[in-house]
């Protein structure tokens, strides 16, 4: 699957980010397919400068950005509906008249996963 996301550049403490279209399974900062805009977040306001066609020809073609690529996008203008990996907070945004989803509603706690314990050794001192 392609992924829109965040490829780390700059310096140590200095991060700035290009916006990549690349495999899911590749590393953060490994290879990539192309790089359509980049954003630097310590600029005041922050940077972004995106190719929107070619943003738009990737999510036509079923790329799917992460989150904070899609939020630097809506900031950016750039929309396409929902995108299937919303999170539960969206969900709940969207509801019809304060409707909240039932999955929402009542959250699931995953299940703890404990390890079992040793027995108890014998005492292996001799007694007297």
């Amino acid at each position: 699957m392609i992924k829109l996301r965040l490829r780390r550049m700059g310096a140590k403490r200095r991060p700035s980010y290009r916006i990549v279209a690349a495999e899911s399974r590749s590393p953060r900062d490994g290879r990539f397919i192309e790089s359509v805009g980049h954003y630097d977040p310590l600029t005041d306001p922050a940077t972004i400068k995106i190719d929107e066609e070619r943003v738009r020809y990737w999510l036509s073609n079923g790329a799917q950005p992460t989150e904070t690529v899609a939020s630097i996008f809506k900031r950016h203008g750039i929309t396409r509906g929902k995108w299937p990996n919303t999170t539960q907070t969206e969900r709940v945004s969207t509801a019809v008249d304060g409707e909240v989803p039932a999955e929402v509603a009542a959250p699931v706690a995953p299940a703890k996963v404990t390890r079992a314990r040793r027995p108890a050794a014998a005492s292996t001192t001799p007694a007297t």
